[in-house]
């Protein structure tokens, strides 16, 4: 019997209660956003500011869309700029980490290969030297070490690895003619055009048609949306249910039928060599992204800053923030102010806006979410299919599964790896999620990974040394029915003055081409109001 199997069988007779007690939990941390400084914005008692700063710009938030439009400021020549972020380090949902044994993410993991209208994001990775050549290529050739290696998915189903994320073993012809069907039906939409000559489904989305035909989709589910195309096929439904949970951290049944077929119809970027299906990742997810966006351009930000009023006139915007370290309030006064930050939290710090502007504001809904990085002294066993890929999908599980950190490790010996294992708590009421992750502890969700991952790989238990817990409450927003092309959001993106609105709540999608598109074209904005005059950096169609 080798180490493996020892390890296996030793797992396996713990699990049928042979031991007298239940291994003890792994060492490792509980990490959170800083939802106590986020909650004081709903009882206020802020100091009176200490100080007044004067800068041409501030940014509100850090995450992808304040980095790119702060990106987008720094490429024209503007440094007059001031950057606030709530969190401790910039990235949002692109944040990471790294131990001993490799770099790991805490949200976003890949990046799609960009399809043109993302020229933006092409911008960015060309620069990062991920993206070789010309950006504005139909198909162009990306840097091998981030293009995922193979194999990159399979799924664990009735006690095996499938190769892939098809359900299909064991499934009748019907059933398999349906989801040949379904997989028609969505290769029409990413070829569609509608009656406005736009692609019917582009990524940003503000590039998508606006067909009313189309549109009509958003004021259904996706769910209801199958079941009116005959779609009535458990295959067909886990997926449409996962995609929804894996972008959106909701259910099928709640998410916007124009959301859920843009999941699959959207993507239309290809490499040299490569299919639309590859993505780019990295040991630390789109964390690679943010650490050579912070380092090349010097995009410090002040940390631990909670803005939590902002007041809009013809000559400017003030700002106060609270600076949590330091224990004092500030006030910025500046020409343009860009919010790249939660829709959320400009609802409640808007001072004096119009009612219907802060009403539009408070409207959205986020998911909670949450993450543990399990640092492992091997590999899991692969006991039965497919071998270990980048992205290991469990079927009957309420988590997406994991994916591998040291993936993308060219070395031929195995040896200590990293699993980030993903958990949305997208099977309750959202305000039912962030209470149950404010009252679980490290302990109970370190165990509620390995029981799950216990499923497929029985020793997860005896090889885990370490596991490290994130939770984010309000980790993405909810593109519920009518959010997308609905009143609300319309109302926020036609505000014009002094104050812009960037993040990616401005899409209604949390995703990474949408953050950077709108940070982008914030960016582009108030250089235009400033009198600068660039050429758009977006695409033009």
């Amino acid at each position: 019997m080798d180490r493996r199997d020892f390890l296996a069988s030793g797992a396996a007779i713990l699990a049928a209660g042979c031991a007298p007690a239940a291994p003890a939990i792994p060492p490792g941390e509980l990490l959170a956003t800083n939802h106590v400084l986020g909650h004081r914005l709903r009882g206020g008692g802020f100091p009176a500011a200490t100080q007044v700063r004067r800068v041409r710009v501030a940014i509100v938030g850090a995450g992808i869309s304040g980095l790119s439009a702060a990106w987008r400021l720094r490429r024209a020549g503007f440094d007059d700029v001031e950057l606030l972020e709530l969190e401790n380090e910039p990235g949002g949902n692109a944040r990471s980490g790294r131990n001993e044994v490799s770099a790991y993410p805490w949200g976003a993991h890949y990046i799609p290969l960009p399809s043109r209208e993302s020229r933006a994001t092409r911008l960015i990775l060309a620069e990062q030297g991920v993206l070789l050549g010309d950006p504005d290529a139909a198909r162009p050739r990306y840097e091998e070490r981030a293009l995922c290696q193979a194999p990159q998915e399979r799924l664990y189903r009735n006690g095996t690895w499938e190769e892939g994320l098809a359900p299909l073993a064991g499934r009748t012809r019907d059933e398999i003619r349906e989801w040949q069907r379904f997989h028609d039906r969505m290769r029409e939409f990413r070829a569609m055009r509608g009656r406005d000559g736009r692609r019917a489904f582009a990524i940003p989305l503000g590039f998508s048609s606006r067909d009313p035909a189309l549109l009509a989709l958003d004021r259904l589910t996706l769910h209801d949306w199958l079941r009116g195309e005959g779609f009535a096929s458990e295959a067909v439904h886990w997926l449409a249910n996962y995609a929804c949970r894996d972008d959106y951290g909701c259910e099928h049944r709640e998410v916007s039928a124009w959301a859920g077929i843009h999941y699959f119809a959207c993507r239309g970027g290809a490499g040299r060599e490569d299919d639309q299906d590859t993505v780019l990742t990295w040991p630390e997810g789109i964390g690679f992204v943010v650490r050579n966006l912070v380092e090349r351009h010097g995009l410090r930000a002040t940390a631990g800053a909670i803005v939590h009023r902002v007041e809009e006139d013809r000559r400017g915007v003030r700002l106060l923030a609270h600076l949590a370290a330091e224990k004092r309030s500030v006030e910025i006064r500046a020409e343009h102010v860009i919010w790249a930050a939660p829709f959320a939290f400009a609802a409640r710090a808007l001072a004096g806006a119009p009612e219907a502007l802060v009403r539009a504001l408070g409207s959205w809904e986020y998911a909670p979410w949450l993450t543990a990085n399990l640092t492992l002294s091997e590999p899991p066993y692969v006991h039965h299919g497919a071998p270990l890929s980048w992205d290991n999908v469990i079927h009957d599980s309420a988590s997406l599964g994991y994916v591998v950190a040291t993936h993308q490790d060219v070395a031929t010996r195995p040896g200590p790896t990293v699993l980030t294992w993903y958990r949305p708590l997208s099977e309750q009421a959202p305000a039912d999620g962030r209470q149950r992750l404010l009252s679980g502890t490290r302990q109970s969700w370190a165990q509620a990974a390995l029981s799950d991952l216990a499923k497929p790989h029985p020793e997860i238990g005896a090889i885990t040394t370490r596991i490290d817990v994130f939770a984010n409450g309000h980790a993405m927003v909810r593109p519920r029915p009518g959010l997308i092309w609905g009143e609300a959001r319309e109302k926020i993106l036609a505000h014009r003055g002094r104050l812009h609105f960037a993040h990616a709540d401005a899409s209604g999608l949390s995703l990474f081409e949408e953050a950077n598109d709108r940070g982008v074209a914030a960016a582009e904005s108030v250089l235009a109001a400033l009198g600068e005059r660039v050429a758009s950096v977006r695409w033009k169609g």
